[in-house]
């Protein structure tokens, strides 16, 4: 994952995560990225400096890139809040599923199909797809959505 600074047209500062520059890049485009503040989709990468750490804190802070700090406005805090209590609602949701779900892991496509079908008895479950059996699943009428993530439970 990359999290880029970003500036709108009308000089909006705002981050965002990609999985790679490509995505962007493909992203930008197609008008995918917009400014929270004003919603122009004229986006582009703020400057961005190299975090450089000494050998003393290595295996303290990962080599990442961090933004050039410029000045917070009122919007850019409330932008920061909003997205802050966005990841905690989207945290929450998570947590509620894997708390009141089954996880099936590998099996998961055969038994949302199973249940599905009448096979099985209906029940909360969670488990792994892939991006095809995913889509396959989908095109058959099983209801399914993906189990929200945030850039921090990658890692």
């Amino acid at each position: 994952m990359i999290r880029y600074t970003l500036r709108c047209e009308q000089d909006h500062s705002f981050e965002s995560w990609f999985q790679n520059s490509a995505a962007y890049d493909s992203q930008v485009k197609r008008k995918l990225v917009t400014c929270p503040v004003c919603s122009s989709t004229k986006v582009e990468k703020a400057i961005m400096a190299p975090r450089i750490v000494g050998k003393k804190g290595r295996d303290k802070a990962p080599l990442e890139a961090a933004p050039v700090e410029a000045p917070v406005s009122e919007s850019t805090s409330l932008m920061m809040a909003q997205e802050r209590e966005l990841r905690a609602k989207i945290k929450e949701l998570r947590d509620h599923i894997v708390k009141n779900a089954d996880n099936v892991g590998e099996k998961f496509p055969n038994e949302a199909r199973a249940m599905h079908y009448g096979d099985k008895e209906h029940r909360p479950i969670y488990g792994e797809a892939s991006p095809e059996e995913a889509r396959s699943l989908i095109d058959e009428g099983v209801e399914v959505s993906p189990l929200p993530t945030l850039p921090e439970d990658r890692n």
